[in-house]
């Protein structure tokens, strides 16, 4: 971790306070089997979204019944759920709204995040005493807008991805100390200004802002002359085109210091639309970073220098790069990816683990095709990657042996070349491509 100095404001200026104000590790919840990895790998709250309402309608999303088995599951682990109602709502929105509200009012959400200002009335008017997060859609940039919107209610706001780690600190310092910053640490980045964007209502009809994004900031570009159409020329030297709006993923992971110590209560990771093994292994590795900095902070230890770097680690799920987006620089050419809009990607996810059935024998749910003879890693919460071989495959139905596992969610019995002893319920096999 690269830190700076602790700051010398009135709000976070010593070590106790640091430690009493721990941030928060906030995590995307695309439907309720990545909810339940998210917590267990280590986040301390979840945000999520209803099956309509929120910016993220390709996501799996939660019905009100889901709703309710999640919040039990994050409440009985004593962690939050957030609810996202983000959308920027047209008229025709406001009942379907109104009844929706009626319907989760006797729910024990933890908070709602939202940035229409009718949506905020609709959530003071329909339910009893909620607790408001302002989303990063509504750009919140300056303390004077944040000191707005806490005589509107405001306990947390969603700082504006635009910002500096200078800037969030002044603004740390000009604002009540009970309301509460969150800002995002991973994922991937809009090129439009905090999300909102016209491009995918434009190009296409579906609306950026009220859920349905194309993504054509990823798509391929070239320039076209007026009197040559048909005529296509790259903006830059690649010949099949350009991608000047395709932002590198916002990665934090090895300066979580500079937030924390900048007053950041809470630490957002994107990604609701995000696979299962993308969820588990950012937030894991998150986790780890944040508690090596309080590790440190508690012994007394030099908090200046990390002993990992956890960005190899990140690097595994698929990702278009990393840049650390505007938090100590605006963003350059080196911050885009012009090249292509594919992801990197080096492991494939493979499965997870149900239990451990007898010595070497795991049985697990397969994700992605793996053979006889690979060699994989297993991971977990709090439990290192350890490499194995594998050497045998079998139906766990009709033990009908195999020499690889070809179909999606089988259940199969795996033998390891050692022992499987620690691993269990929740644990991700990964292989390197």
């Amino acid at each position: 971790m690269q830190h700076g100095t602790l700051l010398s404001g009135r709000w976070c200026c010593t070590y106790n306070n640091l430690k009493q104000n721990k941030i928060e590790l906030l995590a995307p919840a695309g439907d309720l089997e990545k909810l339940k990895y998210a917590l267990i790998y280590g986040a301390d709250a979840v945000y999520l979204g209803g099956e309509a309402f929120s910016l993220r309608a390709g996501a799996g999303n939660f019905t009100i019944d889901e709703l309710k088995e999640g919040l039990e599951f994050a409440h009985t682990l004593g962690k939050k759920v957030y609810l996202t109602l983000n959308i920027f709502p047209h008229n025709e929105d406001i009942p379907k709204l109104t009844t929706y509200l009626e319907n989760i009012k006797e729910l024990s959400i933890d908070g709602f995040i939202a940035s229409d200002p009718g949506v905020i009335a609709l959530l003071k008017e329909k339910l009893n005493n909620p607790e408001i997060h302002l989303s990063t859609q509504a750009n919140m940039t300056n303390y004077a807008t944040a000191n707005f919107w806490y005589q509107m209610g405001i306990r947390r706001i969603v700082l504006a991805r635009e910002l500096s780690l200078d800037e969030i600190k002044e603004l740390r310092n000009n604002i009540p100390d009970d309301l509460e910053l969150e800002a995002f640490v991973h994922g991937a980045m809009c090129i439009s200004y905090s999300g909102r964007c016209l491009l995918s209502n434009f190009m296409v009809e579906r609306d950026a802002n009220r859920g349905a994004c194309a993504h054509p900031c990823r798509w391929k570009y070239a320039l076209v002359e007026e009197k040559r159409p048909g005529e296509y020329y790259p903006i830059e030297e690649d010949s099949r085109g350009t991608y000047i709006m395709n932002s590198k993923d916002l990665a934090m992971v090895d300066n979580m210091g500079d937030l924390i110590e900048a007053g950041v209560a809470s630490a957002k990771i994107e990604g609701r639309m995000k696979s299962l093994f993308y969820v588990a292994t950012v937030v894991s590795a998150y986790r780890k970073a944040i508690d090596e900095y309080y590790n440190k902070l508690d012994k007394g230890e030099d908090i200046s220098e990390s002993a990992d770097s956890y960005i190899n680690e990140v690097a595994k799920v698929s990702n278009r790069q990393f840049t650390t987006g505007f938090y100590y620089d605006s963003p350059t050419n080196e911050d885009q990816n012009y090249e292509s809009n594919a992801y990197s990607r080096d492991y494939s996810f493979i499965g997870v683990i149900h239990n451990q059935i007898e010595e070497g024998v795991l049985l697990l749910q397969q994700r992605n095709k793996f053979a006889v003879g690979d060699h994989v890693e297993i991971f977990g919460p709090s439990y290192s990657a350890k490499e194995f071989k594998v050497v045998e495959i079998n139906d766990a139905e009709t033990d009908e042996k195999m020499e690889y596992a070809p179909h999606p969610k089988q259940l199969l019995k795996v033998r390891f070349d050692q022992s499987v002893d620690g691993i269990k319920e929740y644990f991700i096999m990964r292989k390197a491509l």
